[in-house]
């Protein structure tokens, strides 16, 4: 079993064999779940398929001139 300390800060250092196995790396980010067990810790990360659909396609396509353009309008405000 890994163990770890707590910091000053609240900080704790994941152990190498942990964070291999869980593909972590300098920036990643860990979700911490509650379980009737304790607490259960797991990358905080989702394929970007999820994100699929999340927003509406447009209703009709629009050019990059056009974007540019109202870019400019706004700009001008």
């Amino acid at each position: 079993m890994a163990t770890s300390t707590v910091s000053s800060k609240g900080q704790i250092v994941i152990p190498a064999p942990i964070r291999n196995e869980l593909g972590l790396a300098a920036g990643s980010r860990v979700e911490f779940l509650k379980t009737p067990d304790g607490y259960l810790l797991r990358p905080a990360t989702g394929s970007i398929s999820a994100l699929k659909g999340i927003l509406q396609k447009p209703r009709r396509p629009i050019s990059v001139e056009a974007m540019r353009d109202a870019v400019r309008r706004r700009a001008r405000r």
